[in-house]
Protein backbone atom coordinates (compact mmCIF):
# COMPACT_ATOMS: atom_id res chain seq x y z
CA UNK A 1 0.00 0.00 0.00
CA UNK A 2 1.50 3.37 -1.06
CA UNK A 3 -0.18 6.24 0.92
CA UNK A 4 0.24 9.40 -0.78
CA UNK A 5 -0.96 11.51 2.88
CA UNK A 6 0.11 14.84 3.40
CA UNK A 7 0.23 14.32 7.29
CA UNK A 8 3.13 11.41 7.23
CA UNK A 9 4.82 13.08 4.23
CA UNK A 10 5.27 16.75 4.72
CA UNK A 11 3.24 16.95 8.28
CA UNK A 12 0.54 19.56 6.48
CA UNK A 13 -3.40 19.32 7.13
CA UNK A 14 -5.26 20.49 3.81
CA UNK A 15 -8.60 18.79 4.49
CA UNK A 16 -9.71 17.68 7.93
CA UNK A 17 -12.55 15.30 8.10
CA UNK A 18 -14.65 15.19 10.56
CA UNK A 19 -17.63 11.90 11.07
CA UNK A 20 -19.86 12.85 13.90
CA UNK A 21 -23.28 11.24 14.60
CA UNK A 22 -24.40 13.98 16.90
CA UNK A 23 -24.28 12.02 19.96
CA UNK A 24 -21.64 12.99 23.14
CA UNK A 25 -19.45 10.50 21.81
CA UNK A 26 -18.54 12.35 19.09
CA UNK A 27 -18.09 15.56 21.05
CA UNK A 28 -14.75 15.69 21.67
CA UNK A 29 -13.86 14.93 17.62
CA UNK A 30 -16.05 17.36 17.11
CA UNK A 31 -14.22 20.09 19.73
CA UNK A 32 -10.63 18.40 18.68
CA UNK A 33 -11.60 18.62 14.87
CA UNK A 34 -12.65 22.57 14.50
CA UNK A 35 -9.53 23.67 16.97
CA UNK A 36 -6.98 21.84 14.84
CA UNK A 37 -8.28 22.73 11.51
CA UNK A 38 -8.14 26.36 12.63
CA UNK A 39 -4.49 26.31 14.10
CA UNK A 40 -3.32 24.54 11.23
CA UNK A 41 -5.18 26.22 8.41
CA UNK A 42 -7.11 23.45 7.38
CA UNK A 43 -10.32 23.54 5.74
CA UNK A 44 -12.64 21.55 7.47
CA UNK A 45 -15.09 18.98 6.51
CA UNK A 46 -18.26 17.88 8.67
CA UNK A 47 -19.60 13.70 8.24
CA UNK A 48 -22.59 12.37 8.82
CA UNK A 49 -23.71 9.05 7.49
CA UNK A 50 -27.17 7.81 6.87
CA UNK A 51 -27.34 3.83 7.05
CA UNK A 52 -29.14 2.99 3.90
CA UNK A 53 -30.98 -0.33 4.72
CA UNK A 54 -32.21 -1.91 1.50
CA UNK A 55 -33.64 -4.82 3.67
CA UNK A 56 -35.62 -3.14 5.95
CA UNK A 57 -36.16 0.16 2.87
CA UNK A 58 -38.46 -2.35 1.17
CA UNK A 59 -40.73 -3.29 4.20
CA UNK A 60 -40.84 0.40 6.22
CA UNK A 61 -41.84 3.19 4.45
CA UNK A 62 -39.71 6.53 3.86
CA UNK A 63 -37.01 4.89 5.79
CA UNK A 64 -34.24 5.73 3.68
CA UNK A 65 -35.74 9.59 4.66
CA UNK A 66 -35.87 9.39 7.88
CA UNK A 67 -31.68 7.81 7.86
CA UNK A 68 -31.22 10.71 5.70
CA UNK A 69 -32.93 13.42 7.82
CA UNK A 70 -31.59 12.14 11.37
CA UNK A 71 -27.59 12.31 9.50
CA UNK A 72 -28.28 15.97 8.84
CA UNK A 73 -29.85 16.31 12.48
CA UNK A 74 -26.35 15.03 13.35
CA UNK A 75 -24.35 17.81 11.77
CA UNK A 76 -26.23 20.61 14.09
CA UNK A 77 -23.56 20.22 17.13
CA UNK A 78 -20.78 20.25 14.61
CA UNK A 79 -22.15 23.58 12.63
CA UNK A 80 -22.74 25.11 15.74
CA UNK A 81 -19.10 24.43 16.66
CA UNK A 82 -17.62 25.38 13.83
CA UNK A 83 -19.59 27.88 12.52
CA UNK A 84 -22.28 28.61 9.73
CA UNK A 85 -19.65 28.78 7.23
CA UNK A 86 -18.48 25.00 7.79
CA UNK A 87 -19.12 22.78 5.21
CA UNK A 88 -21.24 19.74 6.14
CA UNK A 89 -22.23 16.90 4.18
CA UNK A 90 -24.04 13.48 4.62
CA UNK A 91 -23.84 9.97 3.02
CA UNK A 92 -25.65 7.08 1.90
CA UNK A 93 -24.11 3.91 3.25
CA UNK A 94 -25.08 0.31 4.04
CA UNK A 95 -21.85 0.03 6.69
CA UNK A 96 -21.21 3.37 8.43
CA UNK A 97 -16.99 2.54 8.43
CA UNK A 98 -17.02 2.08 4.55
CA UNK A 99 -18.91 4.98 4.36
CA UNK A 100 -16.73 6.90 6.35
CA UNK A 101 -13.44 5.66 4.71
CA UNK A 102 -14.81 6.26 1.08
CA UNK A 103 -16.38 9.64 1.99
CA UNK A 104 -12.82 11.13 3.22
CA UNK A 105 -11.02 8.88 -0.16
CA UNK A 106 -13.82 10.95 -2.52
CA UNK A 107 -12.98 14.32 -0.39
CA UNK A 108 -9.44 14.09 -0.72
CA UNK A 109 -8.78 14.55 3.20
CA UNK A 110 -5.79 14.15 5.15
CA UNK A 111 -6.79 12.87 8.50
CA UNK A 112 -10.36 11.77 9.74
CA UNK A 113 -11.05 12.90 13.57
CA UNK A 114 -13.88 10.43 15.45
CA UNK A 115 -15.12 9.42 18.75
CA UNK A 116 -14.43 6.02 19.96
CA UNK A 117 -17.55 5.07 19.28
CA UNK A 118 -20.66 5.47 16.76
CA UNK A 119 -24.49 5.08 17.17
CA UNK A 120 -26.29 3.72 13.68
CA UNK A 121 -29.12 5.37 12.52
CA UNK A 122 -31.24 2.26 13.35
CA UNK A 123 -29.89 3.16 17.46
CA UNK A 124 -27.49 0.51 17.70
CA UNK A 125 -24.48 1.14 19.85
CA UNK A 126 -21.34 0.26 18.08
CA UNK A 127 -18.88 0.19 20.85
CA UNK A 128 -15.75 0.78 18.98
CA UNK A 129 -17.09 -0.78 16.27
CA UNK A 130 -17.12 2.00 13.46
CA UNK A 131 -14.15 3.62 14.52
CA UNK A 132 -12.14 0.23 13.91
CA UNK A 133 -13.60 -0.21 10.54
CA UNK A 134 -12.73 3.00 9.34
CA UNK A 135 -9.20 2.55 10.44
CA UNK A 136 -9.10 -0.60 8.97
CA UNK A 137 -10.63 0.48 5.51
CA UNK A 138 -8.57 2.65 4.47
CA UNK A 139 -5.20 4.38 4.20
CA UNK A 140 -6.17 7.45 5.93
CA UNK A 141 -5.05 8.72 9.06
CA UNK A 142 -7.41 8.87 11.81
CA UNK A 143 -7.55 10.28 14.90
CA UNK A 144 -9.89 9.30 17.65
CA UNK A 145 -10.76 11.38 20.05
CA UNK A 146 -12.40 10.56 23.97
CA UNK A 147 -15.41 12.55 24.95
CA UNK A 148 -13.68 14.70 26.98
CA UNK A 149 -10.14 15.12 25.53
CA UNK A 150 -9.07 18.23 23.58
CA UNK A 151 -6.28 19.58 21.22
CA UNK A 152 -2.76 18.46 22.17
CA UNK A 153 -0.33 21.02 23.98
CA UNK A 154 1.71 19.44 26.42
CA UNK A 155 3.52 16.66 24.78
CA UNK A 156 3.80 13.11 22.50
CA UNK A 157 4.00 9.93 22.64
CA UNK A 158 4.70 8.02 20.01
CA UNK A 159 4.92 4.00 20.26
CA UNK A 160 7.29 2.28 17.83
CA UNK A 161 8.54 -1.33 17.39
CA UNK A 162 10.56 -0.52 14.02
CA UNK A 163 7.86 -2.08 12.04
CA UNK A 164 7.19 -0.26 8.71
CA UNK A 165 3.67 0.88 10.75
CA UNK A 166 5.76 2.79 13.17
CA UNK A 167 8.03 4.88 10.89
CA UNK A 168 4.84 6.10 9.17
CA UNK A 169 3.97 6.98 12.75
CA UNK A 170 7.08 8.61 13.41
CA UNK A 171 7.22 10.76 10.16
CA UNK A 172 3.55 11.91 11.66
CA UNK A 173 4.47 12.61 15.12
CA UNK A 174 7.49 14.43 13.97
CA UNK A 175 5.14 16.73 11.98
CA UNK A 176 3.00 17.01 14.35
CA UNK A 177 4.89 18.14 17.38
CA UNK A 178 7.68 20.35 14.97
CA UNK A 179 4.25 22.31 14.10
CA UNK A 180 3.81 23.31 17.78
CA UNK A 181 7.38 22.93 19.20
CA UNK A 182 6.07 20.00 21.73
CA UNK A 183 8.68 17.58 23.03
CA UNK A 184 8.34 13.55 21.57
CA UNK A 185 8.42 10.51 24.26
CA UNK A 186 9.04 7.69 22.69
CA UNK A 187 8.20 4.26 24.05
CA UNK A 188 8.63 0.34 22.45
CA UNK A 189 7.35 -2.13 24.63
CA UNK A 190 8.46 -6.12 25.68
CA UNK A 191 6.32 -8.71 27.32
CA UNK A 192 8.49 -10.79 29.84
CA UNK A 193 8.37 -13.46 27.70
CA UNK A 194 10.47 -11.73 24.78
CA UNK A 195 13.75 -13.20 23.88
CA UNK A 196 17.13 -10.69 23.90
CA UNK A 197 17.10 -10.55 20.29
CA UNK A 198 13.14 -8.79 20.33
CA UNK A 199 14.33 -6.87 23.79
CA UNK A 200 17.37 -5.37 21.15
CA UNK A 201 15.02 -5.11 18.49
CA UNK A 202 12.74 -2.55 20.51
CA UNK A 203 16.28 -0.66 21.88
CA UNK A 204 17.00 0.35 17.98
CA UNK A 205 13.13 0.49 17.15
CA UNK A 206 13.17 3.26 20.03
CA UNK A 207 16.77 4.80 19.35
CA UNK A 208 16.30 5.25 15.23
CA UNK A 209 12.66 6.92 16.10
CA UNK A 210 14.98 9.48 18.69
CA UNK A 211 17.06 10.21 15.93
CA UNK A 212 14.75 10.64 13.43
CA UNK A 213 13.17 13.15 15.70
CA UNK A 214 16.08 15.31 16.96
CA UNK A 215 17.16 15.55 13.63
CA UNK A 216 13.73 17.55 13.13
CA UNK A 217 15.15 19.78 16.01
CA UNK A 218 12.56 18.67 18.74
CA UNK A 219 13.57 17.67 22.42
CA UNK A 220 13.11 13.59 22.66
CA UNK A 221 13.62 10.70 24.84
CA UNK A 222 12.75 7.30 24.80
CA UNK A 223 12.42 3.97 26.79
CA UNK A 224 11.83 0.48 26.48
CA UNK A 225 8.85 -0.29 28.79
CA UNK A 226 7.85 -3.88 30.27
CA UNK A 227 4.46 -5.24 30.40
CA UNK A 228 1.43 -5.72 28.67
CA UNK A 229 1.91 -2.92 25.29
CA UNK A 230 -1.32 -1.71 25.58
CA UNK A 231 -1.54 -0.97 29.02
CA UNK A 232 2.40 -0.17 28.97
CA UNK A 233 1.72 2.34 26.09
CA UNK A 234 -1.44 4.33 27.90
CA UNK A 235 0.61 4.54 31.14
CA UNK A 236 3.51 5.47 29.72
CA UNK A 237 1.47 8.39 28.11
CA UNK A 238 -0.18 8.99 31.35
CA UNK A 239 3.37 9.23 33.04
CA UNK A 240 4.75 11.62 30.51
CA UNK A 241 1.95 14.24 30.78
CA UNK A 242 1.78 13.21 27.19
CA UNK A 243 -1.49 14.38 25.43
CA UNK A 244 -1.37 13.06 21.98
CA UNK A 245 -0.63 9.06 21.33
CA UNK A 246 0.74 8.33 17.78
CA UNK A 247 0.89 4.67 16.24
CA UNK A 248 1.01 2.66 14.11
CA UNK A 249 -2.17 0.22 12.89
CA UNK A 250 -0.82 -3.15 13.49
CA UNK A 251 2.64 -3.65 14.14
CA UNK A 252 5.19 -6.62 13.90
CA UNK A 253 2.82 -9.59 14.21
CA UNK A 254 -0.29 -7.89 12.79
CA UNK A 255 -2.02 -10.15 9.86
CA UNK A 256 -3.52 -8.58 6.95
CA UNK A 257 -6.82 -9.97 7.38
CA UNK A 258 -7.18 -7.81 10.65
CA UNK A 259 -8.80 -4.38 10.12
CA UNK A 260 -6.32 -3.00 13.02
CA UNK A 261 -4.20 -4.53 15.70
CA UNK A 262 -5.21 -5.48 19.19
CA UNK A 263 -2.31 -3.27 20.42
CA UNK A 264 -4.31 -0.39 18.38
CA UNK A 265 -7.47 -1.42 19.51
CA UNK A 266 -6.98 -1.10 23.20
CA UNK A 267 -4.55 1.48 23.02
CA UNK A 268 -7.86 3.76 21.72
CA UNK A 269 -10.16 2.19 24.60
CA UNK A 270 -8.26 3.14 27.05
CA UNK A 271 -6.15 6.28 26.46
CA UNK A 272 -7.82 9.56 28.18
CA UNK A 273 -6.03 11.65 25.22
CA UNK A 274 -6.48 11.75 21.21
CA UNK A 275 -5.08 8.53 19.55
CA UNK A 276 -3.64 8.95 16.16
CA UNK A 277 -3.53 5.82 14.05
CA UNK A 278 -1.40 5.71 10.77
CA UNK A 279 -0.68 3.30 7.94
CA UNK A 280 2.50 3.54 5.71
Amino acid sequence: MTNTNTLTQTGTLRRIVVATDGTEASAGAVRTGVALARARGARLVGLSIALDNPEYSTLVPNLQEAAERNAREALKSFVDEAGPGAEAVTRDATDPAQGIAAAADELNADLIVMGRQHKSALGRLLVGHTTAGVIGAGATPVLVVPRAARLWEKRVLLATDGSSYSQAAAEAAGHLAAQTGLPVSVVSVVTTSHNDARRTEAERAVAAALEHLRGLGLTAEGEVAEGRPDEAIVRAAESAGADLIVLGSRGRTGLTKVLMGSVAERVIGHAACPVLVVKP
